[in-house]
C-alpha cells in the first residue's frame, strides 16, 4: 500500500476524479484558448501548467498551509485580484497582436503557455478550496502520511486532468494551425482568445470564498 493507502479507496477516486476532469471548465476553456494563440503544444504546456500549479495547492493543503486563505477572506481577495489582473493582461495582449505573430513566436510559445498556465493556476484561490473539499474525502489520517496521501490523490486529478485539457487545447490549436496563415482569420482567432481570458477573468473576479 502506498502511505498506508487501501487500495479500493484509490480506485473509487479514480472515477469520482475523472468525472470532475471530463466537466467543462476554466482549465480546458484556457487551455483551448492558449491551444488557439500558438497551437497544439502551446495548449499542452497550458495544460502541463496548470496541473503543476494544481499540484503546488495539493501540496499546501497537504500541509496544512491552504487553511489560511479558507480562514482570511483577505488573503482570498488579494490572491484573486492578482488572477483577475493577471488574466486580463493575457486578454489584452492577445487582443493586439499584431498577424503574423504566432509563425515569429512558435519557439517560446509552449514556454510562455506553461508559464502563464502555472501562474493564471496559483492565483486562483478556488483550487486551493476545492482541493481541500474534495480530497480529504479519500484522506485516512490514522493510514499514514497525510501529505503523501494527498500527494498521490491530487497526481492522480492532475494526470486526468492534463489528459483532459491538453487533448482539448491540441484539438483546438490543430484546426487554428492549419488556417493560421490567413491574416484575418488570425485576428479572429486573437479575439476569441482574448474572449476567453476576459470570460475567465470576470469568472474569478465574480467568485466569492465561499
Amino acid at each position: 500500500m502506498i502511505f498506508g493507502m487501501d487500495p479500493l479507496v484509490l480506485l473509487a477516486f479514480v472515477p469520482a476524479s475523472l468525472a470532475l476532469n471530463f466537466t467543462p471548465g476554466p482549465d480546458m476553456l484556457f487551455c483551448v484558448g492558449q491551444g488557439l494563440r500558438g497551437g497544439p503544444r502551446a495548449a499542452a504546456a497550458a495544460s502541463l501548467g496548470i496541473c503543476t500549479g494544481a499540484m503546488v495547492h495539493v501540496t499546501l493543503a497537504g500541509l496544512g498551509l491552504g487553511a489560511l486563505v479558507a480562514l482570511h477572506p483577505g488573503l482570498f481577495g488579494l490572491i484573486r485580484w492578482i488572477g483577475v489582473a493577471y488574466l486580463l493582461r493575457i486578454a489584452w495582449t492577445t487582443l493586439n497582436a499584431p498577424p503574423g505573430q504566432h509563425h515569429v513566436a512558435a519557439a517560446v510559445s509552449s514556454r510562455t503557455a506553461f508559464r502563464q498556465a502555472i501562474l493564471v493556476n496559483l492565483t486562483n484561490p478556488k483550487v486551493i478550496l476545492f482541493v481541500l473539499a474534495f480530497i480529504p474525502q479519500f484522506v485516512d489520517p490514522g493510514a499514514g502520511s497525510v501529505l503523501g496521501q494527498f500527494l498521490v490523490f491530487g497526481l492522480v486529478l492532475s494526470t486526468g486532468g492534463f489528459i483532459v485539457t491538453a487533448g482539448a487545447g491540441m484539438l483546438a490549436g490543430g484546426a487554428g494551425r492549419t488556417l493560421m496563415g490567413s491574416a484575418r482569420f488570425e485576428r479572429w482567432v486573437n479575439r476569441v482568445s482574448a474572449t476567453i481570458f476576459g470570460v475567465l477573468a470576470l469568472r474569478l473576479a465574480c467568485m466569492r470564498q465561499g
